[in-house]
This record gives C-alpha cells, sequence and structure tokens, in this order.
C-alpha cells in the first residue's frame, strides 16, 4: 500500500502547476525578521488548553502581529485586499509583454523594474502604485487592465520559528568542503559561521542589506547539514543559502523568493528548504511551478498559525512537501498550522540547533522540523531529475514511521521522519 500511495504522490508532483487557490492566509510571523525590533513574543503554552482555546489564542496573536508589524513600519508595508502584509506601493506581474508595459504606465502605473528568470523561464515586472490609490484598489485596476497577465501584491513571507538577526556576526563561508553531491538549498536569513557548518555554505542576498546572519536561517543550516556539535539531517553536505530578508523591513516578499528559486535552479539544486509562510501568491505559485519542473524537490513548513489557521504556502503548493512538527512523545505541535495536504512530520520540539557562531539553543516550531525531512529526502535524491523523483519519494515514505490514523492522514501525512533527530 505504501508504494501505490508514493505512486500516488509522484504523479502528483510530475503534474507540474498548482492547486486551485484557496483564501488567503493572514500569516502569523512567530518571528519577524530581519531585525530584533521585529521579534515577537514566545507563544503560550498551549499543550494544556482546550483545543478552541488555544486556536483562539493562536488566532487573536496573529491578528494583533500583523497589526504590530504594519504599526512599526508604515512606510515599507501596507495590507492587501485580504489584510495580508505586502511591500508597500508595489504590485508584481508576470506574462507581461513591451505593450503591457506601456498600457499600464500610461494608465499611472510607473515601471519599477523588469528582471528575466532564465532559469526558471519567468519574466518579473514591478509596478509602482499610483500615489493615493490602496495597494487593493490598484491590484483591481491593474488586473483588469493586464487581463492577458498575472498580477498580484508583494506578499511578505514570516519564519515559522523564533530567531532573530545578529547584527555584526560573521557570515558562514565556503572553502569547497562538502563532497560531490548538489548542494542543497535554504530560503531564509543569512547563516551565522557556526563550526557545525563551517567552510560549506555558500550565501547570496536577495533584500537590502543580504546576507545577513540571523538565528533563524543558522537554526535551519545547522539541522540540514550541521556536522559535529550539531548534527543535522544530512551532516557534512553543502548548503546554498538565500538571504531573502537582510536588514529590509519588506524582507521575506514573494519576488525575493522567486529571484531566490532562480539562483537555486540556476546551480542545479536537488532539494530547497523553505521554513517560511504566508498567503498564496501568483508570483510565487509560478516560481515554484517552474523550479520542480527543473526537477528541484522543495520542503516546505506548515508554519505555527494553528490548525484553524487558513492554508499556508508556499507548503499548500502541488508537489511541495508539506511538513508538520511533533513532540518528543510524536504528538503534533498544538500550533502546527495546515497545509492543504500534510505529506511527513519530523521533530519541532526542543530540537537541538545552532543559533549564532557560538550558540546552540533547544529551539520549538515547524521552521525546524521541515530541515530534517529535507535532509533525509537529499539523501536519497542527491541530484535534481525528473526521473530519479519518484524512487527518492518511494525511499523517504517507506523509511517514515505511520502516526495517527493507520496510513496516511491529514495530520501526520505519511508519518515521522528522522524521530531521533535534533535530539
Amino acid at each position: 500500500m505504501r508504494y501505490v500511495i508514493a505512486a500516488l504522490l509522484t504523479l502528483c508532483f510530475l503534474s507540474g502547476g498548482v492547486i486551485p487557490r484557496a483564501a488567503g492566509q493572514v500569516a502569523l510571523p512567530p518571528v519577524g525578521l530581519p531585525d530584533r525590533g521585529r521579534i515577537l513574543p514566545g507563544l503560550p503554552d498551549l499543550a494544556a488548553e482546550p483545543l478552541t482555546v488555544a486556536e483562539d489564542k493562536l488566532r487573536t496573536l496573529r491578528l494583533d502581529r500583523i497589526a504590530a508589524l504594519v504599526r512599526r513600519h508604515p512606510d515599507a508595508i501596507e495590507r492587501d485586499a485580504r489584510g495580508d502584509p505586502a511591500v508597500r506601493g508595489v504590485l508584481v506581474a508576470i506574462g507581461v509583454d513591451t505593450a503591457m508595459v506601456a498600457r499600464a504606465r500610461a494608465a499611472g502605473f510607473a515601471l519599477i523594474d523588469r528582471e528575466r528568470l532564465d532559469s526558471l523561464g519567468l519574466d518579473i515586472v514591478r509596478f509602482r502604485v499610483p500615489d493615493g490609490r490602496s495597494l487593493a484598489r490598484a491590484q483591481k485596476q491593474l488586473a483588469r487592465l493586464l487581463p492577458d497577465a498575472e498580477v498580484d501584491v508583494d506578499h511578505i513571507y514570516f519564519a515559522s520559528g523564533p530567531g532573530g538577526a545578529l547584527p555584526g556576526a560573521a557570515l558562514a563561508a565556503t572553502t569547497g568542503a562538502g563532497g560531490g553531491a548538489a548542494p542543497l538549498g535554504l530560503i531564509d536569513g543569512g547563516v551565522a559561521a557556526h563550526p557545525s557548518v563551517a567552510g560549506r555554505v555558500e550565501q547570496r542576498g536577495f533584500a537590502r542589506g543580504a546576507p545577513t546572519a540571523s538565528e533563524h536561517g543558522t537554526a535551519v543550516a545547522s539541522l540540514l547539514v550541521g556536522a559535529g556539535a550539531v548534527q543535522g539531517a544530512a551532516p557534512g553536505r553543502r548548503l546554498l543559502a538565500a538571504d531573502v530578508y537582510g536588514n529590509d523591513p519588506a524582507g521575506g516578499s514573494a519576488s525575493a523568493i522567486a529571484r531566490a528559486l532562480g539562483w537555486l535552479a540556476a546551480r542545479r539544486v536537488a532539494v530547497t528548504t523553505i521554513s517560511l509562510v504566508g498567503p498564496d501568491n501568483k508570483l510565487l505559485a509560478a516560481a515554484v511551478a517552474a523550479a520542480q519542473r527543473k526537477g528541484m524537490l522543495i520542503v516546505a513548513a506548515v508554519g505555527n498559525d494553528g490548525p484553524a489557521a487558513p492554508p499556508a504556502y508556499p507548503a499548500s503548493y502541488r508537489g511541495v512537501l508539506a511538513v508538520t512538527g511533533v513532540d518528543a512523545r510524536a504528538r503534533v505541535l498544538p500550533e502546527a498550522g495546515r497545509a492543504l495536504h500534510v505529506d511527513f512530520a519530523a521533530p519541532g520540539d526542543a530540537v537541538r540547533a545552532a543559533t549564532g557562531p557560538a550558540s546552540i539553543e533547544r529551539l520549538r516550531g515547524t521552521s525546524f522540523a521541515a530541515p530534517l525531512v529535507a535532509g533525509r529526502l537529499a539523501l536519497h535524491y542527491p541530484a535534481a531529475s525528473i526521473a530519479s523523483i519518484g524512487p527518492a519519494i518511494t525511499a523517504l515514505v517507506m523509511e517514515a514511521r505511520d502516526l495517527g490514523r493507520k496510513g496516511r492522514d491529514k495530520i501526520y501525512g505519511h508519518g515521522l521522519i528522522c524521530g531521533d533527530c535534533g535530539r
């Protein structure tokens, strides 16, 4: 039966594209990257709460934190029509030709820039919203003006686990070590020079001030490829880390993540971890699908918005392997979010990870479960190859320990991966 399920999962991936669009998520930023001023307090102790009480607390925290984020950076961030945070005054579009740009300009939408991502076959166009118009109103107007294009706001995505910036901390670098297998990919904050990842991390920035070391990016990187004091799920492997935050108040945007995917695809990365959550976005959906067509497998955290929250993206896109977190007793974290599908579970409580050049802490969140699954997947899928996807996913499914209801279920997916990792 597991072989049949694995085959169906593979067919879902190979079919390409994305699932039908669901209502957008008002994403919970359990931490605000990149600056320490955007670090938010930890979640309350939810394990002892009745489910409905815990869900209400998570819902209130999500809305309050989004409001606080917008208040702190009103010049950089505003809400879209659904209340999700996005880059202020900017619309992104794909499928836009020269005539469309001229039409938009004539209607008052100034061209900010146009960038070709050759590795993904995408042209990203950014327009400035005319003065005096809200983002929501401008999006509707530009979509009507360019009916053959895909127009969206530049949504902001948040780390699904704690950890802020590390001002002045040395960045991890590469000395060419790490073996001949394809490097793993990471889209997050920057990675600090902790000994567990020394000599094996190449970084590139996709936001103002990036790459800049961060606790969250360092933790996820160490759980992916750490060796020594912190042991990752794929110890000793090389890592390409894309910092989409830097010191930009509007870091973590859909356009930054899309550009990061383009870089990783150009470098033939086979497995990429994205422990970030936010709403459905047309540009991000197109970039994810394009990367998948190149043979990239993307592993994403379901977030910490709670089970009543709207689906988290990019975890909810078709073909993305969505990962939830469990505690030491293999129970799903009460704050774990829900994607439109959940594929695997991994340890997400008291996970031992690097958090700076010389620090190790125990962390909680689905952010820290995703790299454990990605690392194990990379051992089965060392190089990007469409023909190798089926066997790699089948191997991962077969090593999963069944949790919850017998067989695959909506809470734990195929089951627990790397159950002894991060301890």
